[in-house]
């Protein structure tokens, strides 16, 4: 893939038409947290029929899970095993890195608000949960009607994920309790169903003598599905952000939380289907690969919004975009959209071919198109120069969103050690 195709250009034209007429009127009140992003959300999907077609293909997929559990045992299926995405914005295609990309252009936090629901929380269920599962959570949670959360990180462990984890589950019965807090969680508000990831606490770590610290570190880490209002769960207040406003952040506390079994992903602590940290990297690299494409519309809009700028702007009796510095610098932009876009594109197409990139590959991907990103944004600033700093041209807007993507979804330091570690493993 070199191009959008005719169909994927008639599609970004609509998306395109569709932002401009009900999202960028109120870019301010998404901006100053006045006006939550979900009921946009679903207006844009009920108005491209992405929630009935989300609907179709999990009725699809839930079938043949269905029939698979039905059949006689030792049964052939028709099946090729685990589906993958196949509902919603995750496993869209091209037509998803579109929306991605359009919605990113003008409002990158709605974007990440339903990113994460859709494509972290709803695909988690999707991947790892139990059939009933599945039936349970994921019908409301494919066309947005409700919103999910996906919580990993916590105020004490950042890059460190998994290590760094104080969140617990303790067996008691056969139910669990969970207790600890999670930090930085994209949608924790107002999310009405929570992943979240706890360590296992199977005793005291103190207990273990000599070895407390690293006996901790690897204890199992499992996956729980939450609703909102369960007795001890308490979603904190959105918190002020430099940017991504439009995207709702904030903590969860739980206090003592009587988990059931059948909230357990998987209803197994079994390594090979209940590991949480095997689920967490599945959605690593979906949210890092995802990063691209924001990056994507960040470039976009930034070499449209200078080239305009530049055209318009005189300086000495005639338009900036004849001096040789302004030239230099949209010529850059353009550099970093060919090479994101050629990003973007190969990725389309290795999904297509059924091979997603590996972690590391996922790390590289976002490491560069973060920093790409960020840099246009910020010399899209520098060419409008006041205008640039002053929230009409929204470039300013565009910077603080794009130095969000070099921190989310795991830092760029932690980005550069993973793709060495792929690449010295080889």
């Amino acid at each position: 893939m070199f191009e959008w195709s005719d169909t994927d250009q008639i599609m970004r034209d609509a998306i395109r038409e569709f932002i401009d007429k009900e999202v960028r009127p109120h870019v301010d009140e998404l901006e100053h947290g006045d006006l939550p992003p979900y009921d946009l959300l679903r207006k844009l999907f009920s108005s491209f029929g992405i929630d009935a077609m989300a609907t179709e293909s999990l009725a699809k997929l839930l079938a043949k899970e269905r029939a698979r559990a039905e059949a006689p045992e030792g049964a052939e299926s028709s099946g090729e095993g685990r589906e993958q995405g196949g509902f919603g914005i995750e496993g869209a295609d091209s037509i998803g890195v579109i929306l991605c990309s359009e919605l990113c252009a003008v409002s990158m936090g709605m974007f990440a608000a339903m990113g994460v629901s859709i494509g972290l929380g709803a695909a988690t269920i999707q991947a790892r949960g139990t059939l009933a599962q599945k039936e349970r959570w994921l019908p409301d949670l494919v066309t947005m009607e409700k919103v999910a959360a996906w919580a990993l990180t916590e105020p004490d462990s950042g890059s460190d994920a998994f290590g760094g984890m104080r969140t617990t589950v303790k067996r008691d019965g056969e139910d669990y309790i969970l207790k600890g807090q999670k930090t930085f969680i994209t949608n924790g508000p107002y999310a009405d169903v929570m992943v979240v990831y706890a360590k296992l606490d199977e005793g005291d770590p103190s207990t273990s003598s000599g070895q407390a610290g690293k006996n901790y570190r690897d204890r199992k880490v499992l996956a729980f599905v939450l609703d909102k209002g369960m007795d001890g769960l308490t979603q904190g207040a959105p918190f002020r952000k430099m940017g991504l406003h439009s995207s709702p952040t904030g903590e969860l506390f739980f206090d003592d939380v009587r988990l059931t079994p059948d909230r357990l992903l998987g209803e197994t602590e079994d390594h090979a289907s209940g590991d949480g940290r095997a689920s967490a990297k599945e959605g690593f690299v979906m949210e890092r690969v995802g990063v691209a494409a924001m990056s994507l519309g960040v470039i976009e809009e930034c070499l449209r919004i200078c080239v305009d700028y530049a055209k318009q702007r005189m300086l000495w009796g005639k338009p900036i975009a004849d001096l040789q510095l302004i030239q230099l610098k949209i010529a850059k932009m353009e550099v970093a959209r060919i090479n994101v876009q050629n990003m973007v594109f190969n990725t389309l197409e290795r999904g297509r071919a059924g091979k997603m990139p590996s972690l590391a590959e996922a790390s590289a991907i976002k490491w560069y198109t973060s920093e790409a990103a960020t840099e246009v944004a910020m010399d899209a600033v520098q060419l409008l120069g006041g205008n640039g700093y002053m929230s009409e041209y929204r470039v300013e807007q565009l910077a603080r969103d794009a130095k969000s993507l070099m921190i989310y979804a795991g830092s760029n330091e932690v980005q550069i050690t993973h793709t060495a570690k792929g690449v010295l493993s080889r």
